[in-house]
């Protein structure tokens, strides 16, 4: 394995083994992070398409006080091993684990078996999208093996009753994901959109649904990246603080 040991940097108080190409650390991965609040009590989340394992292990990091415990799914054998590897890297298997698995396998999960789901998924449709020479940046970034009705469809069938899912989007398809995810009975409750700047468009946005959940969508204010002299805002600061 180790041909798989290619960078390792440090985020977070987290080691992690990264690939050279393909799915890498960025600020999605902390905005989703940051974003994320368990359940009350016992919370068993399930993360879809978790790559090397950064959100989960920052989760588990976050949350290690807590009775929490994470699931990272991923369809690319090489990043299992890479996930399995940064979580014995800071010795956190109990608080996550992961698995080699396509999220489509309607037999991989009992139903309604976690308490949260987080996802980060790809971004652009097939159609409108320009593939990668990397096969796997490709997976990450276009609905290659994931599209949105995949993930409204996992998240309805592994979300117990009110569970939780916890989702960063590009802000260009904010209309086609709540529509999707309403059509799954994944009802959004909190919307941040985040901006690169004050005068630009908002990039990409991050949700909070909830399986069945009643009437109400609370728009939060929005988080700018970076101010009028380019520096980051205390806002994007704060959501690197674990």
């Amino acid at each position: 394995m180790n041909d798989l040991i290619t960078s390792t940097d440090r985020i977070e108080n987290l080691k992690m083994i990264q690939p050279p190409a393909g799915p890498r650390i960025n600020m999605d991965t902390i905005l989703l992070a940051s974003w994320v609040k368990p359940a009350r009590g016992h919370s068993k989340f399930l993360e879809a398409g978790c790559a090397m394992g950064a959100v989960s292990l920052l989760l588990a990091k976050k949350f290690l006080n807590k009775n929490f415990h994470i699931t990272g799914l991923e369809i690319q054998s090489e990043l299992v091993k890479m996930a399995r590897m940064n979580a014995e890297l800071n010795n956190l298997q109990e608080k996550a684990d992961f698995i080699e698995g396509d999220l489509r396998d309607k037999n991989l999960f009992p139903r309604e078996s976690f308490d949260g789901l987080v996802i980060n998924p790809p971004y652009s449709s097939i159609s409108a999208g320009r593939e990668s020479l990397d096969a796997s940046r490709s997976t990450a970034r276009l609905e290659i093996s994931c599209t949105l009705d995949d993930v409204g469809e996992l998240a309805f069938r592994v979300l117990k009753g009110r569970g939780r899912f916890f989702a960063v989007f590009s802000s260009l398809r904010l209309d086609v994901f709540i529509s999707t995810m309403t059509k799954y009975k994944i009802i959004p409750k909190r919307l941040r959109p985040v901006y690169p700047k004050i005068n630009n468009n908002s990039g990409i946005f991050l949700i909070e649904c909830v399986k069945n959940g009643g009437e109400g969508l609370t728009l939060m204010p929005p988080l700018i990246v970076r101010d009028e002299n380019d520096a980051y805002t205390q806002d994007l600061l704060r959501a690197y603080e674990f």
